[in-house]
């Protein structure tokens, strides 16, 4: 019957610059297209950063009329979400037999609504001279503090496919989506559930985020350039590249995926989190909570270090991260190193923060099942201090069992998955 701890992938979905579904990305993604580009969603003229990677195709997931959506159908952050969810939900057979809502969880990754905040605190600059609460409370929109929250995809997502069960929203910045897969995982391995749909959202191309992250020159600024911009592990790189989007896996314990014959996608193995306790912006410069994040998540899978097959980076572009991550992947994985394909997914989709972590380990799922390693794209001069086993130029075909995902986030936090190929 198999076993109850034992934790399946048995469905996927994802939108993502690349493309408006999983399989559309993943192809593209092999193919080498790169999805950065001037922002079109607004002029972004009179900013130093012109440059993003936005959805552009989006799918209509069934279901998701007015009333389902109502307020939030101009959060592309819940948007995004509920049409990842929906393409993994179908991808699980779950449309056609679903399971018992009180034993189906939910862990999302998300961050707040930004779009919304700027939307506050401008009516706030415009009602702060009002005299009393009671001439300002006329102009305030009862939804504006639900839609806000970063659980409000957490919440749409329960209503949509009726899941009663345990929930928890992840927002730790760039590990959320990671995080919020690690939780789904713990979740079914308590027994808590038998079924958890999980992953990330976001949605960063706004002018308020834009603005933030030049401030603190963490993007790069290849305006002219933007398809050879985001460069992760190369000499010549000056930052990341903003992104938006979703991605989403339903996991159930073997038991239950093997009892209603579900196919099973790929197996999440082992979970590690940690906090560098260092600075909001900056890794620790020797690697230690990225190390910690990829120790733990071996032990938690049983694995040792030699049966790891392949990393999918974190590798932001930015240059303290790629040097601390090179730094942990070193320490973790000692002389297995030249033996470790390594790849980034950010050189052509951009960094999809709150979502990052779960993409990334959809295409790592993707990666185990077809036995070929994407290219990390402008690595055309490996950083001296970044001696990795780089895939470069074009994805490589390797047999592969085992992955590491890694995700580490601004606040310093950090999260390694290992994924395991499917039966098929």
């Amino acid at each position: 019957m198999g076993d109850e701890r034992r934790v399946a992938v048995t469905g996927m979905g994802a939108v993502t610059p690349l493309g408006p579904d999983l399989p559309t990305s993943w192809r593209r993604l092999l193919e080498g297209r790169v999805a950065v580009d001037r922002i079109a969603a607004w002029d972004p003229a009179r900013f130093p950063v012109q440059i993003a990677a936005e959805v552009r195709e989006e799918r209509e997931a069934d279901g998701l009329d007015e009333a389902s959506i109502g307020p939030h159908r101009h959060d592309r952050r819940i948007r995004f979400a509920l049409q990842a969810a929906d393409e993994a939900w179908r991808s699980a057979g779950l449309d056609l037999l679903p399971p018992d809502p009180t034993r189906v969880g939910l862990s999302v990754g998300a961050e707040a609504g930004r779009k919304l905040l700027q939307k506050v605190a401008g009516d706030y600059g415009r009602w702060r001279d009002e005299p009393t609460l009671e001439a300002v409370v006329p102009h305030i929109d009862p939804h504006d503090y639900p839609r806000l929250q970063p659980w409000a995809p957490t919440r749409l997502l329960a209503r949509r496919f009726g899941i009663l069960g345990p929930a928890r929203t992840s927002s730790t910045a760039c590990t959320s989506g990671a995080q919020a897969l690690g939780r789904g995982l713990q979740m079914i391995r308590r027994g808590d559930a038998d079924v958890v749909l999980a992953g990330g959202t976001d949605a960063l191309v706004e002018a308020f985020m834009v603005t933030g992250f030049a401030l603190i020159s963490a993007l790069s600024e290849r305006n002219d350039d933007p398809r050879r911009a985001s460069r992760p592990f190369d000499l010549d790189r000056d930052g990341f590249v903003l992104a938006e989007g979703a991605g989403f896996a339903v996991l159930e314990s073997e038991a239950h995926a093997r009892a209603r014959g579900a196919r099973i996608q790929g197996w999440l193995a082992g979970y590690g989190s940690s906090l560098n306790a260092y600075r909001i912006t900056d890794s620790p410069p020797d690697g230690s909570g990225a190390y910690q994040a990829m120790r733990d998540a071996l032990g938690d899978a049983g694995v040792s270090p030699t049966e790891v097959d392949h990393v999918n980076a974190h590798g932001t572009s930015t240059v303290m991260n790629d040097l601390s991550e090179t730094r942990a992947i070193h320490r973790a994985f000692g002389d297995h190193v030249p033996h470790l394909p390594v790849s980034s997914n950010k050189g052509q989709m951009g960094h999809l923060v709150a979502a990052a972590g779960a993409v990334e380990a959809l295409f790592g799922w993707c990666t185990l099942r077809d036995g070929v390693v994407p290219a990390t794209a402008n690595l055309d001069q490996p950083d001296p201090g970044c001696d990795l086993d780089h895939v470069r130029g074009a994805p490589r075909e390797v047999d592969l069992r085992r992955a590491i995902s890694n995700s580490f986030g601004f606040g310093g936090s950090n999260a390694s998955l290992v994924l395991e190929r499917g039966d098929g």
